[in-house]
């Protein structure tokens, strides 16, 4: 199994940046598509990032231009830089990790994205 801890949350100003990051245990990451998700109350949870083993990264439309992902596998760890905050990016997000199966599931935009995670991390809070 795979432990997932984020950190890095917490209280920003309007325009302001942070980073979050999600430390792996309990396995090598390197075969497994991470993901970013976020839980905005009264709405449904959102896929934020993805980032595959190759590097490949995806990110939400809601988030493009402002957000970015990028692994060091090394670390084992996933982090999820945010810049240019706004109120609507506050909520709770969650790292997930899921093993890579050659499907093309590991991208924001993909139907089976959340449905393709294994592992979930309890959560981060950010606040903008």
């Amino acid at each position: 199994d795979v432990q997932l801890v984020e950190s890095g949350g917490g209280s920003v100003q309007v325009g302001g940046s942070l980073r979050l990051s999600c430390v792996a245990s309990g396995d090598t990451i390197s075969r497994y598509c991470m993901g970013w998700f976020r839980q905005i109350p009264d709405k449904e949870r959102e896929g934020v990032a993805s980032i595959d083993s190759d590097g490949s990264t995806t990110v939400a439309d809601s988030v493009k231009g402002r957000f970015n992902v990028s692994r060091d596998d090394s670390k084992y760890t996933t982090y999820l830089h945010m810049t240019n905050l706004r109120p609507e990016d506050t909520g709770t997000y969650y790292c997930a990790a899921g093993l890579e199966d050659g499907g093309p599931w590991c991208d924001t935009s993909s139907p089976s994205f959340s449905d393709g995670m294994e592992y979930w991390g309890k959560g981060t809070q950010v606040t903008v």
